[in-house]
């Protein structure tokens, strides 16, 4: 058994997770919770427009960081591995984030490829489902980009078939179309617009016709499982492999881009961070829903709290 923690370091969110990974004789890895965290960083500000992370961005992601790797000592990890995803990978100033990682935490961060990105999703989000309900259509929503992959899961090893990520985020889709608070019907006909053609490409890359299971993660989709349920509160549990039928998230996704964000801002389970760009997001998986009730026949998303985080961690040991 080891401790290790992993980080997520994402365009919108920056997560921590320490666990205990036992690896046993057949292969088979648990992976045992003792701390999680996220904070809201917004890293990805601005990128899409100007190619640069921002200072006020960096410094916020950098703050956060001295956070983890204080929590890092004080619960005894052994090995860290921080992956950096969608916001960095174009930046100009990329480099300014290397060095500041580096300096806070003590480790480089990676910036994976985005089919590495989907692979370390798939392994996190299907750990806990039964082999028989594969394939699995997994798709993981975040701030700059959307990660789709297929694959089955034989309880000890993920096989993955294809895997695309898809320049769409909630982020990115707020930032380039829904500018109005609430957003215009014009604009949303726009982003609804954008994300098809982006997403057209990711269903052309992978074929998600013999899935029988949808496996959404990430926090646009724990929030429209909480809205779904009329969670008083964030509730990890009670959204933890949860299921959301289509006709719901097409409702949810209507009501949030009705809202305006004081609106939003009143939701119970709503993340402070997730206000301004929780109707991009939904309006993403609005379109997934489609695309796989068109595609696969699937007709509700199953919904995990166990994603790339828990794919990070698995990886160290």
């Amino acid at each position: 058994m080891s401790r290790v923690a992993a980080i997520d370091c994402g365009t919108n969110s920056i997560r921590l997770l320490v666990a205990d990974v036992t690896v046993h004789d057949d292969g088979r890895r648990d992976l045992r919770d003792i701390y999680r965290a996220m904070k809201i960083v917004r890293l990805g500000q601005g990128v899409d427009a100007t190619g640069r992370l921002a200072d006020e961005a960096l410094e916020r992601t950098r703050a956060a960081l001295v956070d983890y790797a204080a929590i890092a000592v004080r619960k005894g990890v052994e090995r860290i591995r921080m992956v950096a995803t969608s916001a960095t990978r174009d930046a100009s100033n990329r480099e300014d984030f290397f060095a500041m990682v580096r300096e806070t935490l003590g480790v480089d961060a990676e910036v994976i490829t985005g089919d590495e990105e989907a692979r370390l999703s798939f392994t996190g989000a299907v750990g806990d489902l039964d082999p028989e309900d594969g394939p699995f259509v997994v798709t993981d929503i975040g701030g700059g980009s959307t990660e789709l992959v297929v694959g089955t899961w034989d309880g000890v090893r993920a096989d993955i078939t294809a895997a695309h990520s898809a320049d769409v985020g909630c982020v990115r889709l707020t930032e380039r179309c829904l500018r109005s608070d609430p957003p215009t019907d014009e604009e949303v006909r726009e982003a609804e617009k954008v994300t098809r053609q982006i997403l057209d490409d990711a269903f052309a890359a992978v074929d998600c016709s013999g899935a029988r299971t949808w496996v959404g993660v990430a926090g646009t989709v724990t929030t429209l499982s909480a809205i779904a349920q009329r969670l008083p509160e964030y509730d990890p549990v009670a959204i933890h492999l949860s299921h959301v039928s289509q006709k719901r998230v097409e409702q949810i996704t209507e009501e949030l881009l009705g809202m305006s964000h004081d609106e939003r801002a009143a939701i119970g389970a709503m993340h402070p961070g997730r206000v301004d760009v929780i109707g991009g997001g939904a309006l993403v998986v609005k379109v997934l829903a489609e695309e796989l009730a068109e595609r696969a026949g699937i007709s509700a998303m199953t919904v995990s709290e166990h994603d790339i985080l828990d794919g990070i961690a698995l990886s160290i040991s």
